[in-house]
């Protein structure tokens, strides 16, 4: 057998599941996919999130976005990388900010006071005649579980 009979075998496509090779590039460009759809979205939401941008250049963004999608995501990730992290934890920050201020009007205030602090505040109350010894006992309780 020759050498160029060896190499120029007929191959027949055997469908999708006929080639692990085959199957592990879709997988792979599966991901490489993904992960563009990622990075698009975190672009675009790092656009609208940006104040100190100007419209029309984000409007700018969009269209090469559209037209040269992974030119101008790399270009947009070289260019305002930082920024766009910065923004993201200034966001994460506030978001947390407002989270813990509606946790705290929930509660009454009393997330993140010490059970100490809460029977000191319950035996004012006693003290000042507003609860009685009875519900006292159950707030100290309450605060000591």
């Amino acid at each position: 057998m020759r050498f160029i009979d060896a190499v120029t075998t007929d191959y027949e496509y055997q469908g999708f599941w006929g080639s692990f090779g085959d199957i592990i590039w879709w997988f792979l460009w599966m991901f490489v996919f993904i992960a563009y759809l990622f990075v698009l979205f975190a672009i675009i939401s790092d656009l609208f999130r940006d104040h100190k941008l100007n419209g029309w250049f984000k409007a700018l963004w969009i269209i090469f976005l559209l037209f040269l999608p992974f030119l101008t995501a790399l270009v947009y990730l070289i260019a305002r990388g930082r920024g766009m992290g910065e923004r993201s934890q200034a966001q994460a920050k506030q978001l947390q900010a407002a989270q813990a201020e509606y946790i705290k009007s929930v509660t009454g205030g009393a997330a993140g006071t010490s059970p100490t602090e809460e029977i000191a505040k319950a035996k004012s109350l006693l003290d000042s005649g507003a609860i009685t010894q009875a519900e006292f006992d159950s707030l100290k309780a309450k605060a000591l579980s």
